[in-house]
């Protein structure tokens, strides 16, 4: 399958040219194709002498930039000596240059003539208050190719992940190759997305914590946590929707799920703020499936042409799959299915695989923590199996009305820590408890766990829902246990 031709290019950031001939070797290690070196974070450049360093040490192709502060970067001195750097830069062997928008026809009128074969004049707009209509977008590349750019670069703040679709509306039609990186986290597809939708080029740090813009990734999540070098314009998408949703292994497990099996798919973070205006605005076959994480499980039912009906049922969904006949969402639950198969499995465990016949959890106590959307998902789920419920949510009338459907008990949570009414109950945490960022802490007591013969948090999959293929469930294991 032949990948991407989008370039990964590092950002070398270091005060001195030692430390950025070192860093660019650290690049090319870690599988970049080209060192960005930015001259304004240097403390002291020699001009003349520092430009031959870094350009006969350079392991890679040089992109150099010296990005002065009024377009948000380190340099606060002349203006005649930084455009001279940079064109003595192109005369040594420099493979690009990075010129601001706002002087790029006066640098660009003055190499007319002297410019190599080889070199590339990259002229760049950064924008840190928002991401401007497709219109002006248009407008301003159009602006940016007519001074004479060989690659034209913007950079736009993300206000909402929706914010991204206009960025690779501009590079899918730009008549001159583009750059577009939407900053901040909820820009971070772009990063990946590029690949599929014609960038140039992307940037990933080599770990070090410098990041030239922010919502960075390292080069290494790039090229083995997305398989970056996979991606395609025929590469479907897929991904997890929360808020937070750093945290999530999802894109870990499918990416390396995809992989394995040979399946043309990449799988990214979704940071989404309000999920209808994110379908709707991501609503090509591009986008052919979203898994629903916390809080918008609830709200993602509703955005849905069809929902499975025992989705329906619960109230909430945790997957959406784009049907490929007609572009239609189709919405299910599999909190149901697999939680409730892996809480069977751990009680089988427990027995030692015995002889129990039909569900272990068949007239079982199960103390549900959540009546949220999973939380639904598993009470029904538990039910129909034949447990006893008792729930406790902090919002006490939910888990009421929850209790009232299913013929379960209700609980305050403030009581749960003290709750045993029998031996060999089985505790279910669905709350974002022990979830980013409170990982060190437990629903209830460590004392109180005790009271339990099985604990279950919930985490879930729908590899299978997505491509079509059985989930390689050895590996997804095996990428648990690695990454825990």
């Amino acid at each position: 399958m032949m990948g991407s031709s989008t370039l990964i290019s590092s950002p070398i950031m270091a005060e001195t040219v030692d430390t950025m001939v070192r860093d660019m070797g650290k690049a090319r290690s870690l599988g970049a194709d080209l060192v960005e070196i930015r001259l304004d974070y240097l403390k002291v450049f020699n001009h003349n002498e520092d430009l031959k360093t870094l350009i006969r040490e350079s392991p890679l192709p040089t992109l150099f930039t010296y990005r002065p502060k009024w377009e948000g970067g380190q340099y606060g001195g002349d203006e005649k000596q930084r455009l001279d750097a940079l064109r003595l830069a192109m005369e040594l062997g420099a493979d690009y240059v990075d010129v601001e928008f706002q002087v790029a026809q006066e640098f660009i009128d003055s190499i007319c003539g002297k410019k190599p074969d080889k070199f590339k004049v990259i002229v760049s707009s950064h924008n840190y208050q928002d991401t401007p209509s497709v219109n002006d977008l248009g407008n301003l590349v159009a602006r940016m190719q007519a001074t004479g750019a060989d690659i034209v670069r913007i950079a736009t703040t993300t206000l909402d992940i929706t914010d991204v679709a206009r960025i690779f509306q501009i590079t899918v039609h730009s008549q001159v190759p583009v750059i577009g990186l939407a900053m901040g986290e909820r820009g971070l597809i772009s990063q990946i997305l590029c690949a599929k939708f014609g960038g140039y080029l992307t940037s990933g740090t080599t770990g070090s914590g410098i990041v030239s813009a922010p919502g960075q990734p390292t080069i290494k999540d790039i090229l083995h946590l997305y398989n970056f070098r996979r991606v395609r314009p025929d590469t479907k998408v897929f991904g997890v929707i929360g808020k937070p949703i750093s945290y999530s292994k999802s894109p870990l497990l499918y990416n390396e799920g995809f992989k394995s099996v040979g399946f043309d798919g990449v799988y990214l973070h979704f940071l989404v703020d309000d999920i209808a205006n994110f379908l709707q605005t991501y609503s090509s076959m591009d986008f052919a499936g979203f898994s629903v994480g916390i809080p918008h499980k609830e709200a993602a039912l509703k955005c849905c042409d069809e929902v499975d009906p025992v989705a329906k049922l619960i109230g909430a969904i945790n997957c959406i799959v784009r049907r490929p006949t007609d572009g239609k969402l189709f919405g299910l639950n599999t909190d149901y299915f697999g939680a409730i198969s892996a809480i069977e499995n751990g009680l089988r465990g427990l027995h030692d695989g015995g002889s129990i016949t039909g569900s272990p959890l068949a007239g079982r106590l199960v103390v549900v923590m959540g009546a949220g959307g999973a939380g639904k998902a598993l009470v029904y789920g538990a039910v129909q199996k034949g447990a006893r419920i008792v729930i406790a949510d902090l919002e006490y009338d939910r888990a009421r009305k929850l209790a009232d459907a299913v013929g379960g008990d209700v609980l305050y949570v403030a009581d749960v820590d003290n709750f045993h009414p029998e031996d060999g109950m089985i505790l279910v945490n669905t709350t974002s408890v022990g979830m980013h960022p409170k990982i060190d802490e437990t629903p209830i007591p460590k004392h109180a766990l005790s009271f339990y013969s099985l604990v279950f948090d919930a985490a879930y999959e729908q590899f299978e829902r997505f491509t079509g293929l059985p989930a390689p469930k050895e590996l997804f294991r095996k990428v648990v246990d690695d990454s825990s």
